[in-house]
């Protein structure tokens, strides 16, 4: 069966096994595909390039929850009026 495989290095999980440091050095900063019987089994992502990924995943997110609320109505408030409310308590 052909899979699609995501990354231009791939790495056996035996190579994984043997030289951890190595195997994601190989990928030069991107993502390595750990292959277990010539199947993708995972690919091992330098922590630079996932925490990129996560925030591109937050900024998606945010995007998606700014666009569902752009025909909103707005409610017009005042910082003079929230700081009077909060200092009453």
């Amino acid at each position: 069966m052909a899979h699609i495989v995501l990354s231009n290095v791939v790495a056996s999980i035996s190579e994984l096994k043997k030289d951890p440091m190595g195997t994601v050095a190989a990928g030069d900063g991107h993502s390595v595909a750990i292959l277990n019987r010539n199947q993708p089994a995972f690919y091992c992502i330098p922590a630079k390039e996932y925490e990129a990924m996560m925030t591109r995943l937050d900024d998606l997110e945010l995007i998606a929850l700014c666009k569902e609320r752009e025909n909103d109505p707005t409610i017009r408030v005042s910082i003079d009026d929230f700081m009077s409310w909060s200092f009453r308590k």
